[in-house]
């Protein structure tokens, strides 16, 4: 055989040999390729969890301010509210005991006071509730002592309630105004 043909035949086995690689077994470069093609794919796959948990936490917070701004809807109005209330029970505690037996008084004090209950039923259908404070002891997050007295109750203990105080639904709408026992001097 000579040099030449030689030559082209261990050409040709080297060609089939590459062919053989090409369909069998893949190179170095394309194991390569295909583990970053899966590395991708597993980071796409945890970005996709951590987005679906993400709107997820979104919705469940979307969901609990929806129902928040529903039942505390009518706190600012609530409080203005209050305030009537306080009024017209100054106004029934300061009519005389002698005018309640007047006739001529009889249906204003009486129309005073269904008012009051009125607005006590409607407080109480919207969960809005007064604070109990006399004779409790002192909790500054329903509380605001004004001030301390001596008294023989226990110290700490309101002996007071100078301005109701009440809560809507688990919230504090306004703290009670109370007055404090101390020991005496």
């Amino acid at each position: 055989m000579t040099e030449d043909k030689k030559m082209e035949q261990d050409t040709e086995i080297a060609e089939d040999s590459r062919d053989a690689n090409a369909e069998g077994a893949p190179e170095g470069s394309e194991i390569d390729r295909l583990g970053e093609l899966e590395a991708d794919l597993e980071r796409a796959r945890q970005d996709i969890l951590y987005a679906q948990a993400d709107t997820q936490n979104v919705r469940r917070r979307l969901e609990k301010e929806i129902q928040d701004a529903r039942a505390y809807a009518s706190t600012a109005f609530a409080r203005d509210i209050l305030s009537v209330s306080d009024n017209l029970g100054r106004a029934l505690a300061a009519i005389p005991a002698e005018l309640h037996e007047d006739e001529k008084w009889k249906g204003v004090i009486a129309g005073l006071q269904a008012t009051g209950k009125e607005l006590e039923s409607a407080f109480r259908k919207n969960g809005i509730e007064k604070i109990e404070a006399m004779g409790q002891v002192l909790d500054p997050n329903r509380h605001q002592a004004m001030i301390e007295m001596a008294s023989d109750a226990e110290p700490g203990t309101i002996v007071q309630e100078m301005q109701a105080g009440y809560m809507i639904k688990d919230r504090l709408l306004r703290p009670a105004l109370v007055a404090v026992a101390k020991k005496p001097d």
